[in-house]
């Protein structure tokens, strides 16, 4: 495979570069958002030529690799919560099997792909949106004076306030069984779409366990980890690991993950879940107008859906970094 990487590195300087970029691009969003590594990754390599199985296996090595990585900045930073992602990744793991065995069930029906691309744009949207006024409102519906939590979670902790309960960073007290029916949840959702999951599960983590913006974000890339281990280490047992493509990748990805992580120490709270809110809203465009290229036989339109997430992904990097530069420039003045 090294050879593989050299033969890349002397042939095609150019693509070398792109996948550079891409990952400094991908890094940064995954970083700040604990996801948006998956959705974007296999399908631009798809486009690329490589066979599924590579682009699938590739993408979830990359994945697994920037996730250490931004875990690592975000533990630095106190953001993650190693009980509660515990406590995530066993919830998650039986409801993606609860989740692929609809899936199974409605592929026997002959529904399941229509069923799927709708659930998923109208999920990506929904959340998009909803994310977006919150933080449009100033904080005001997203915080209560209850400790701080969102009226969700207030409510969600006083009708289901039994114990065990623990105290999770950001001095939330949680009941364990609160925990255990959102990362079920979840877990069904994912397994459900066929996805990684963590634009379900961030916005669960903030809305109905109650846990800050940036230690959702830190938890989520902790239990990305595995799962993203487990994944490429089984596709890589298959062939289905390309270094050539990995190894550029996460050259990008090393930083931005780095600089993504450090931003959400820097960027407000309603900031976060803004430029979160957004980048939902353009993926569900972006699946929508795909999946109506697919539907319609229209190459076109399937790669404009491609276009538009890439498209979408370099502009909230790039509002990410501005709002960095624009912030840290604010504090210099005050001091």
């Amino acid at each position: 495979m090294w050879s593989d990487l050299l033969a890349v590195t002397a042939t095609d300087p150019g693509l070398l570069l792109l996948f550079v970029g891409f990952g400094l691009v991908v890094g940064i969003l995954f970083g700040f958002f604990g996801m948006g590594g998956s959705f974007l990754v296999t399908p631009a390599l798809l486009m690329l030529g490589y066979p599924a199985r590579v682009a699938v296996g590739s993408g979830m090595a990359f994945v697994f690799g920037t996730a250490v990585i931004a875990t690592l900045k975000h533990s630095d930073l106190g953001q993650v919560d190693y009980r509660l992602g515990v406590l995530m990744i066993a919830g998650t793991t039986v409801g993606i099997e609860l989740g692929r065995a609809s899936v199974l069930y409605l592929e026997t029906l002959g529904l399941a792909a229509g069923i799927i691309s709708v659930v998923y744009v109208l999920l990506l949207g929904a959340i998009g949106v909803l994310v977006t006024r919150d933080a449009r409102g100033g904080g005001g519906r997203a915080l209560a004076t209850d400790g701080g939590l969102p009226p969700a979670a207030v409510w969600i902790h006083t009708h289901l306030n039994l114990p065990p309960r623990i105290r999770l960073r950001g001095d939330v007290h949680v009941s364990v069984w609160i925990i255990t029916v959102v990362a079920l949840s979840t877990g069904v959702l994912s397994g459900f779409l066929g996805v990684g999951g963590g634009f379900i599960r961030m916005p669960a983590m903030i809305y109905a366990i109650g846990v800050p913006v940036p230690v959702a974000v830190g938890t989520d890339l902790f239990e990305i980890v595995f799962s993203g281990g487990i994944g490429s280490y089984l596709y890589g047992q298959s062939g289905g690991v390309d270094l050539s493509i990995v190894v550029p990748l996460l050259v990008g990805s090393a930083l931005g993950a780095r600089i993504g992580s450090a931003a959400t120490a820097i960027v407000d709270t309603e900031g976060i879940k803004i430029y979160f809110g957004l980048m939902l809203i353009a993926g569900a465009v972006a699946v929508a107008v795909g999946e109506v290229g697919g539907l319609l036989e229209v190459p076109a339109l399937e790669q404009l859906g491609l276009v538009l997430v890439i498209g979408a992904a370099v502009a909230v990097a790039a509002g990410i970094i501005g709002q960095v530069i624009l912030t840290i420039r604010r504090r210099d003045r005050v001091d």
